[in-house]
Parts: structure tokens; sequence; C-alpha cells
């Protein structure tokens, strides 16, 4: 039996240990970025007057790291993926939040008193820092990468809401699977159809949701 294709629509440092993980699983890999990353200054991101600072993606965690202003007296993490950025810079997130998601970072972070300052993208969802009171500093933006054309692959990874919209105006239709709510609806309202959702919103997450769908399509 022929290996699945999978195209990665999107790279970051976490990217080649995707496609190890995905090889692993016995699938064909085709990584074509649709989306690219660029920061919105070199300037300290000044995290002295907070007691939490918040990141929700590995970008936001290098943009941290990158722009140092000082120490952060605690950091919360959206899910694992985003701590391992941190980690690997040597910081340690004090909280990651279960569910992977603003809502869930929300509801860990009401545990906890004073001030938090969220680092994110422009434009990110303002459902966190509306809700904890959170001062907000967007440190970088995503920008979409013109493709002619899509390689042929029997799935599409989805790791962002701006990866999926990228994706439909490619023209990407699917089969995809999404790393979590906000990407499947975004994904959705564009067209593209959705056939899984990680149920960690992590790469990991990603990897067994394409082998599930894979067992399942074949059955």
């Amino acid at each position: 039996m022929s290996p699945l294709t999978v195209l990665v629509t999107r790279t970051s440092a976490q990217a080649p240990a995707l496609v190890e993980e995905l090889e692993a699983e016995g699938f064909e890999v085709v990584v074509e970025p649709l989306i690219a990353v660029e920061p919105l200054g070199d300037e300290p991101l000044d995290v002295g007057a907070y007691d939490w600072v918040v990141v929700t993606s590995p970008n936001g965690a290098r943009e941290l790291v990158r722009r140092p202003g000082g120490t952060p007296r605690h950091i919360a993490a959206i899910g694992p993926g985003t701590a391992a950025a941190l980690s690997e810079a040597g910081l340690h997130a004090d909280v990651v939040a279960e569910v992977h998601t603003q809502e869930g970072l929300v509801e860990t972070l009401r545990e906890h008193d004073g001030r938090i300052l969220f680092v994110g993208a422009e434009g990110a969802r303002s459902h966190l820092a509306d809700e904890l009171r959170a001062d907000f500093v967007p440190a970088y933006r995503t920008v979409e990468v013109g493709v002619s054309s899509l390689p042929a692959a029997d799935v599409a990874l989805l790791m962002s809401a701006s990866a999926a919209r990228a994706y439909a105006r490619a023209g990407g239709r699917g089969p995809a699977i999404s790393i979590g709510p906000q990407t499947t609806a975004a994904a959705r309202q564009a067209g593209v159809a959705v056939v899984a959702e990680a149920e960690s919103h992590d790469l990991r997450g990603l990897v067994d949701s394409a082998a599930a769908w894979r067992a399942s399509s074949r059955s």
C-alpha cells in the first residue's frame, strides 16, 4: 500500500520535527510555506511592570526571547509547543493551559492575580486581553507567500487560521486537518473541507490526527 502524501502549509522552527514525525508514521511529506512571520520591531519588550507575560504561539515566545526587556516574573503559555519554544531559549512556562486555546488559558489564569502582558500577533483575537484585562503588545505579523499552484497531496495540515486562509486563496479545498478550533473555523469559512481537528492543539496532535484519518479513510 503506497504512503499518503501530506502537505505542510506553514514552516517554522518546529517544521523539521513535524516532518520527521510524519515520516516516522509512514507519510510522504511535501512542505509548501504559504505564510511568513515578520517581526514588528527590535526594541526590548518591557516586562518589568507585569506579574505575568502570556504567549499564545511559538512565534510570540521567540519574539519575547529575542527582544528581552527584563526577566518575566511568571510566564503562561497556550500549549506545549509554545512552552517548548520558551524552554529552548532558557525560559520556563510557569503555567501551560490544559485546553490549548485562548479560552483555556483565560480559565487557567483566573486563579492567578497580578498585571498581565499578552505578547502576540498583530490582529490577534482580543478574547484573552478582554477577559483578563491584559495589556497587549503586537510583536509580529503573518503575511501570505504567493504560490502559483499547490503541490498534489492527499491531505493538508493547517497550523493556524492565517495558514488556512492562505491555503484557500491558493486554491486549496482539502481534505485538511486543523490544529485547533480557530483554524477549523477560518478554514471552513474559506470553503476548505476540514476532515479532522487535532485533539491536542499542537504538532503531536496533528500527527496523531493524520494517522487516525488515514486509518479511517482506508477502512
